[in-house]
């Protein structure tokens, strides 16, 4: 069962330029659809890039036909270029563990599938070991009433999706699917964090 994938292309999304002074790191995470996670983190201070794609999968250069049958193994994904001076690997898998349910096995609300599970590709075995720390703290703290059922996988490959796909939220507000499923959770993340959205003062979530 697949709630988006009829979704016909719309437009192109547009770069965005980067300070090239300083370091940057890239974080690739599969929280159910990409249109969601990508309007969601397009407004982080500290990120500077976020691409939909696709990761995990066994079939080169797939296309979002192709990833929505569920039979080529890949996720949706974001693959996030960010400032760590400005926001943490910590941090941002702290604000994607908010934006999704980790908790619902290759499912996210009316998008059900393998292309829609819980992930996070780590780059370094730094990411790695964060992303497991980050998990039991929130096992810990019991914040789900489910088991939190995200992988942790090394990171093997990104394939970014079609141009329509970028920036889609951006560009395809009144779309049906936008306003139903992507429209709210956007709401609701610049509501709780209205203090790490861009032109915001840096507030750390520890």
């Amino acid at each position: 069962m697949r709630a988006k994938c009829a979704a016909a292309p719309l437009r192109p999304r547009k770069g965005l330029a980067m300070d090239a002074d300083r370091p940057k790191e890239v974080a690739t995470l599969a929280g159910g659809c990409f249109w969601c996670l990508e309007a969601v983190f397009d407004d982080v201070k500290g990120v500077e890039q976020v691409d939909s794609g696709y990761s995990g999968g066994n079939v080169p250069n797939p296309t979002y036909r192709q990833v929505c049958t569920g039979t080529t193994g890949h996720a949706e994904v974001v693959q996030i270029t960010f400032d760590p001076q400005l926001i943490s690997f910590k941090e941002l898998l702290q604000l994607f563990f908010t934006v999704h349910d980790p908790t619902t096995l290759n499912r996210q609300g009316p998008d059900v599938g393998t292309q829609y599970r819980s992930a996070i590709f780590y780059h370094t075995p730094a990411q790695k070991a964060i992303a497991e720390q980050v998990i039991k703290e929130m096992t810990a703290a019991q914040i789900w009433p489910s088991p939190i059922v995200t992988e942790v996988t090394p990171f093997s490959a990104f394939y970014k999706a079609e141009d329509y796909h970028q920036e889609y939220f951006k560009f395809n507000g009144e779309q049906p699917y936008c306003r139903a499923v992507v429209a709210p959770k956007v709401a609701k993340f610049r509501k709780q964090f209205r203090e790490r959205l861009k032109g915001a003062q840096n507030v750390s979530l520890g």
